[in-house]
């Protein structure tokens, strides 16, 4: 992929468009606020836990539609995991954007942003949300 206009394929621009959880977390049990000082973009991250299980997450911020689609796609995928499995996504979420290595399958649609690492401008776009919520899930 050698050209950026490939990068926003449908689907980030449908999240980008209409992003799912965008929206405060009544009684979070976490949050936590994120910042890209290179293009400006800006991620607040809202998180309720019972117990172990993620069960609601959402976001507010404005940025680029890599960086909204991502938050977009992020908040939908963590919804009823649990915290070892949320931390495993982050995980590869975050070497499939900064290696060459092929997607995991369980990104499933996240593998969307498999394009990024091409772009190392991008990356952090694509991770400002994903690393706003390790902050979020952090006591």
């Amino acid at each position: 992929m050698s050209d950026l206009r490939e990068l926003y394929q449908q689907l980030i621009l449908d999240h980008n468009r209409s992003p799912k959880n965008f929206r405060t977390l009544e009684e979070p049990t976490g949050h936590a606020d994120g910042h890209n000082p290179l293009c400006g973009d800006r991620v607040t991250v809202y998180v309720r836990l019972e117990g172990d299980l993620v069960a609601d997450v959402s976001f507010l911020g404005e940025g680029c539609a890599i960086s909204k689609a991502s938050a977009s796609l992020m908040t939908q995928a963590l919804k009823g995991k649990t915290l070892a499995q949320a931390q495993d996504l982050l995980a590869k979420f975050v070497a499939m954007v900064t290696t060459d290595a092929p997607p995991d399958e369980a990104l499933g649609k996240l593998a969307v942003f498999k394009g990024v690492c091409e772009f190392p401008m991008r990356v952090k776009c694509a991770t400002l949300a994903w690393h706003t919520l390790e902050a979020a899930l952090k006591p």
